[in-house]
């Protein structure tokens, strides 16, 4: 009778891409999905070498490891973010990162407006969801992760699939968002008071998120007029800015940059061809992969 050899290191390390994808869609942190990986593998290596031989399916261990971690910590970000400073956004992904095994895949999936329902949801709902409807697990295997049946897995995801379905609106084509988002920089740019409401929608909505380390709203700003004189306050006051367009969570965006450092990112969501959402993120904890990265085609 042969014993089973440990899967290779080769076979292991593979999954990364996929777990940082599962992780950064459960937390919408790529800080914090980069450690529940780094967990996981330490969990697998933290086995003896024969229990690790003995696993049939190294990438269902590994996928399952890191969904119950994301699991529990999603239970303590609840609190955390009670205290948290101001509005909590999900930490936007640039256009590239240096290492292929840590990009996430852009799809509809991580769209802002995508994780922004995500983190109205339960744990529950949001882990069954994810996994289910995004990663197409089958919910008797959501059910090992999640700790419950599978029927009431899926009774969380039909939840969570009334709350996507009741939030959703189909985006607008990449050329049309991009031709918005060029305007509304333009328009800026020009502190253009009247442009910058022609291309908001009258019920437009503004967030930011500073988390008490710089400078931010503390509350939403709700009303096309109203967001429109909130950027032109912000373009008067600020001085030494430089606004580039770039590619948010795989939808096209805005980023400022001061001093050779990004300070401010801006995701934005149209609806009949008008802006409806802007995401502004400028806790600088959540912008570090922006500095560090360059935009294709730059050195």
């Amino acid at each position: 009778m042969t014993t089973p050899s440990e899967p290779a290191l080769s076979t292991i390390m593979s999954e990364r891409r996929q777990l940082i994808n599962l992780a950064y869609r459960l937390l919408g942190s790529l800080a914090d999905a980069e450690d529940v990986v780094q967990e996981t593998y330490a969990r697998w290596y933290a086995m003896p070498p024969a229990k690790r031989a003995g696993i049939g399916s190294p990438g269902a261990w590994l996928t399952r490891v890191a969904g119950r971690i994301c699991l529990d910590l999603l239970g303590s970000a609840r609190a955390r973010r009670e205290r948290y400073v101001g509005e909590w956004l999900p930490e936007p992904l640039p256009d590239t990162t240096d290492d292929p095994a840590d990009r996430v895949t852009l799809d509809e999936s991580v769209s802002m407006a995508f994780l922004v329902v995500l983190e109205s949801m339960t744990p529950g709902e949001r882990v069954a969801f994810v996994l289910h409807d995004v990663f197409r697990y089958p919910f008797a295997e959501v059910a090992e992760i999640v700790g419950r049946t599978p029927a009431a897995c899926r009774q969380l995801a039909s939840s969570a699939r009334r709350r996507i379905g009741a939030a959703h609106v189909p985006a607008a084509p990449p050329p049309r968002q991009a031709g918005l988002v060029r305007d509304f920089k333009q328009a800026w740019e020009a502190k253009d008071l009247q442009a910058l409401v022609a291309l908001l929608d009258p019920d437009a909505t503004a967030v930011a998120d500073g988390g008490g380390l710089v400078p931010a709203l503390l509350n939403p700003v709700h009303g096309g007029d109203r967001v429109a004189r909130y950027m032109v306050d912000i373009a008067s006051r600020a001085s030494g800015l430089t606004l580039v367009e770039r590619s948010v969570n795989g939808r096209p965006g805005l980023a400022a940059e001061h001093e050779g450092a990004i300070v401010l990112v801006m995701a934005f969501d149209v609806e009949d061809d008008r802006i409806k959402r802007i995401w502004g993120i400028r806790n600088p904890e959540k912008l570090r992969p922006w500095t560090l990265s360059r935009p294709p085609g730059e050195g």
